[in-house]
């Protein structure tokens, strides 16, 4: 006992400003991954790496095994290179967030043109909705779409209610996929989004929704867009944005929400704050 309260007394006596500033790095590091693969599958690998490294380091420490410990031994530096492989994923998404704290450059579109894009949308999702004609439209933000664009077939035209409804009406070439509008134009159709990897629809009530709503929550994931979904099923619409979703939407709300997407920032922090209460969480 003594000698463990000598070991204390000896680790605080060398505990400085710069040993602080250590500990507060390392913690940063280690929130900062955690953070990152919350809501993943990769969250639910991690607690079994972790639940394995501390059963092995008792059973090594309590029995004298010497060749398991060899094989440990060996073996760690190639667990060490298969991380980065298991955790590509998340390690792509985390870093794509903190490239979009840099500058960027986006579309100039006016705030009368751009409401009049929201208003053609929530238009489009109201009758939508009313029809229950499922769609899926994305709104592009700073960050491009130029790969999920691709996907698609390209359109090049004006955003309007009624081309968007004719888009999503059933059994028609391009209702199956997604809509990708950048400012003003509708820049194509019948585009692949990315199915979410989020734990969320295994957890919740949510996870009865279908390719169209994981597919918002994927593409919001992954870049900075905003998702709105009207489901087929039951009519209900939808936003995604940063991978959480709001779900129920009556049409002024859903056009309330993306006007403060597109409002300056100062003005529209607090709203869009209320809405996702997760972005209290990334700042």
């Amino acid at each position: 006992m003594n000698e463990i309260l000598n070991n204390i007394f000896f680790v605080f006596q060398r505990f400085d400003w710069l040993s602080a500033l250590d500990i507060l790095l390392v913690t940063i590091v280690f929130f900062g991954l955690l953070y990152l693969i919350r809501d993943t599958q990769a969250m639910v690998l991690l607690r079994g790496i972790i639940l394995l490294i501390v059963l092995t380091a008792l059973l090594t420490t309590i029995i004298e095994l010497p060749a398991f410990s060899w094989l440990l031994r060996t073996t760690l530096p190639a667990l060490l290179l298969a991380i980065p492989v298991i955790f590509s994923p998340e390690i792509r998404r985390g870093l794509e967030r903190i490239g979009r704290f840099l500058p960027t450059s986006e579309p100039r579109v006016t705030s009368s043109e751009m409401q009049s894009t929201i208003q053609a949308v929530v238009s489009a999702a109201s009758r939508l909705s009313a029809r229950r004609h499922g769609a899926l439209i994305i709104l592009q933000r700073s960050a491009s779409l130029v790969d999920y664009v691709h996907t698609g077939v390209t359109l090049q035209a004006r955003v309007t209610p009624e081309l968007l409804l004719q888009v999503f009406y059933p059994n028609t070439p391009l209702h199956d996929g997604a809509v990708i509008i950048e400012g003003t134009r509708i820049l194509a159709a019948a585009c692949v989004m990315p199915l979410s990897a989020s734990g969320i629809l295994v957890r919740t009530p949510d996870r009865q929704m279908g390719l169209r709503h994981r597919a918002a929550l994927g593409i919001s994931e992954d870049t900075d867009a905003i998702a709105v979904v009207v489901s087929e099923e039951s009519g209900f619409i939808s936003i995604a944005h940063g991978g959480r979703m709001i779900r129920r939407l009556d049409p002024e709300r859903l056009e309330n929400i993306l006007t403060a997407f597109y409002r300056p920032e100062n003005e529209s922090r607090n709203f869009l704050k209320r809405t996702f209460p997760f972005l209290n969480r990334d700042k």
